[in-house]
């Protein structure tokens, strides 16, 4: 199966001179004309790795980069960057970028490290395309988990999120605040809600996850949530 890599870039004709080079070698492509746009599918779609242009309409490219980091750790990101930008390109690389290339490139040197990055990032743990846990497995890009019983059932987009934030930080506990700003992407000082334990419970209901024995989603009083995974 061909690898997908996500284009955020803002300039149109840079933009589709890429594109049209990455699928002719043979890559998968989504693009993403701005900024609001990448980060929704830098956080929501399916991909191998992200080219990212910094300078960007609606949210920057080192938004996109460090939300990248937090929910998607394993993912390589290559900056795409105009040759001034040096302390830009420094804090990327600080942020956890993998490689920058500065404009004008190439498009040889583009597929290049491109190459290169793949082949270092397939020493990292993988992206979460499956999260197994007592009782079954979440198919990430199918929104699904699969039971033990034989039953499938289908999971929000939203579920996918909270369970994948979850998953890629197990063995840490996970307050109410932080998954409203990583997964809803709301201010927890402006806003009151219970979404989080309404959604939890949700989840929890599907995957068939006694929540007073979270053998998946163990509860951690005053503090929040536990991803346990399969033992």
């Amino acid at each position: 199966m061909s690898r997908r890599i996500l284009v955020v870039e803002d300039d149109a004709p840079i933009r589709r001179g890429i594109v049209d080079a990455l699928q002719f070698a043979g890559y998968d492509v989504i693009e993403a004309p701005d900024g609001n746009e990448g980060f929704r599918a830098a956080t929501r779609a399916g991909y191998d790795m992200i080219l990212l242009d910094l300078v960007l309409p609606g949210k920057q490219g080192m938004e996109i980069l460090a939300e990248v980091r937090l929910t998607r750790p394993a993912v390589p990101v290559i900056i795409l960057t105009a040759k001034g930008d040096e302390p830009d390109r420094v804090k990327g690389l600080k942020l956890g970028a993998d490689d920058y290339v500065v404009k004008p490139f190439s498009i040889k040197e583009l597929l290049a490290r491109i190459e290169a990055v793949l082949r270092r990032s397939g020493e990292r743990a993988p992206d979460l395309k499956t999260v197994r846990f007592e009782g079954g497995e979440v198919d990430v890009a199918r929104t699904e988990a699969r039971l033990q019983d034989g039953s499938v059932v289908a999971l929000s987009e939203r579920e996918i999120e909270l369970l994948r934030y979850l998953a890629v930080n197990q063995g840490r506990v996970i307050s109410r605040d932080e998954l409203l700003r990583r997964v809803w992407r709301l201010d927890p000082e402006q806003v009151m809600t219970r979404t989080v334990d309404m959604n939890m419970t949700r989840l929890r209901e599907k995957l068939q996850d006694d929540p007073e024995d979270g053998k998946i989603i163990r509860t951690v009083r005053g503090k929040g949530y536990l991803f346990v995974g399969k033992r």
